[in-house]
C-alpha cells in the first residue's frame, strides 16, 4: 500500500520543523512509498517559507498554499485533493498528536477497516474543551448512530474510496470524521498519546468552537429540527395546562388572586418568546447552508502547490468509491 499524510497548517512556525522531521521520520519508518501533503491555510507568519523550503529539500514534502485562511476542514479537503496513497493520514500540526502514532493506524488499516479513528489518552486540553469535546460526541453519536468516542481528534486513517467519496461531496460546511463515517462499511477506533502544545496558541478560540458546534449540529443531520418541532408541541402542550391549570385557579380563589399573576404570565412569555427565536435562528443556520450550497463556489482557492511527491496523483490510478 502507499500512504498520503495531509497536515493542515496554520500559524506554526515553531512546531514546523520538528513536525517535518518526525513525520518524516514515523513515515520511512513503515517501508512503503509515502508523500507528506502540507497544507498552508494562509498563515500569516513564516510557515509559507518554511513549507517552500521543505519542498525543495525533501521528495517526498508536498506544499500546497492557500492564498487565504479557510479553516481545518477546507484544508485537508484540499490536502486530500493531492493526494494518491491507498491509505490517506490526517493529522494537526500542533504537535498534541504525535506523528509516530501514523504507523499504527497504517497497520490498523491492513485489517481491511475503511476507517481507523483515534481516543486520545490524558489529555492535555482545558476542562471546557473536554466537556464540549464530550458533548459533541455523544451528540455525533445519537445523530449518526456511529459509536466512535473521540470526533474531534484530526489523527486518523481513510481508505482512498472513502476519501474519493469525501471529495465528490460539495456541501461548504464539511465535519471530514462525520462525513467519511457515513461511507465507511467498517471503522475501528485506537487508543494514542495526547501532548501539551509546546509552541503556539491553539487556533480555536471560544467563539470559533461556539462556531463548530454550530456546523456539527446543521451539517451533519436534521435531528435538530426534529427536536424543535418535538419541544414545541410540549411547549404548547405546557401551555394549555398552565392556562387551564389558572382558569381553574381564578374560579377558585376570585379575580383578585389572578391579577397577582401577571408578572408570572409575563416570565412565562419571555421564555416561550425565547425558544421562538432559538428556532428561528436553527432555520436560519440551515436556510444559511442552503445558500451557501447553492451558489455553488469552491471551498478554497489554491495559490501554487510546490513538490510532485514521490508517486504524482493520477486520477486513473485512484479507485473510486463508485466501483
Amino acid at each position: 500500500m502507499t500512504l498520503s499524510v495531509v497536515i493542515p497548517v496554520f500559524n506554526e512556525e515553531g512546531n514546523l520543523p520538528e513536525l517535518l522531521r518526525r513525520t518524516l521520520t514515523a513515515c520511512r519508518g513503515i517501508g512503503c512509498p509515502f508523500e507528506l501533503i502540507l497544507v498552508d491555510d494562509g498563515s500569516r507568519d513564516s510557515s509559507p517559507h518554511l513549507l517552500e523550503s521543505a519542498a525543495a529539500v525533501e521528495a517526498e514534502v508536498v506544499a500546497v498554499l492557500l492564498n487565504r485562511n479557510y479553516g481545518q476542514h477546507a484544508a485537508v479537503i484540499a490536502g486530500m485533493a493531492q493526494s494518491a496513497g491507498r491509505v490517506v493520514v490526517t493529522l494537526d500540526a500542533d504537535l498534541q498528536n504525535p506523528p509516530e502514532e501514523i504507523p499504527r493506524l497504517f497497520a490498523e488499516m491492513a485489517g481491511g477497516v475503511d476507517v481507523v479513528g483515534t481516543v486520545r489518552q490524558h489529555r492535555q486540553d482545558s476542562l471546557f474543551r473536554r466537556a464540549a469535546s464530550a458533548f459533541v460526541n455523544r451528540m455525533v453519536q445519537k445523530s449518526t448512530g456511529v459509536m466512535m468516542h473521540d470526533y474531534g481528534c484530526m489523527l486518523r486513517a481513510y481508505r482512498r474510496p472513502i476519501v474519493d467519496a469525501v471529495l465528490q461531496c460539495s456541501e461548504r460546511s464539511t465535519f471530514i470524521p462525520i462525513l467519511a463515517n457515513s461511507f465507511a462499511a467498517t471503522t475501528r477506533e485506537i487508543e494514542v498519546a495526547h501532548h501539551c502544545r509546546e509552541h503556539g496558541d491553539s487556533k480555536y478560540s471560544v467563539l470559533k468552537l461556539v462556531a463548530l458546534q454550530f456546523d456539527l449540529l446543521t451539517s451533519m443531520s436534521t435531528f435538530p429540527l426534529r427536536m424543535l418541532s418535538l419541544l414545541g408541541i410540549v411547549i404548547s402542550v405546557l401551555g394549555i395546562g398552565f392556562g387551564t391549570l389558572l382558569g381553574i385557579l381564578r374560579l377558585c380563589y376570585g379575580p383578585e388572586w389572578g391579577e397577582g399573576g401577571v408578572f408570572t404570565l409575563f416570565a412565562v412569555l419571555f421564555v416561550f418568546i425565547g425558544f421562538q427565536f432559538m428556532g428561528m435562528g436553527l432555520l436560519g443556520e440551515y436556510l444559511g447552508r442552503v445558500y451557501h450550497d447553492v451558489r455553488g463556489r469552491p471551498r478554497y482557492f489554491v495559490e501554487k502547490t510546490l513538490g510532485r511527491g514521490i508517486f504524482p496523483p493520477s486520477d486513473d490510478s485512484r479507485e473510486k468509491f463508485s466501483s
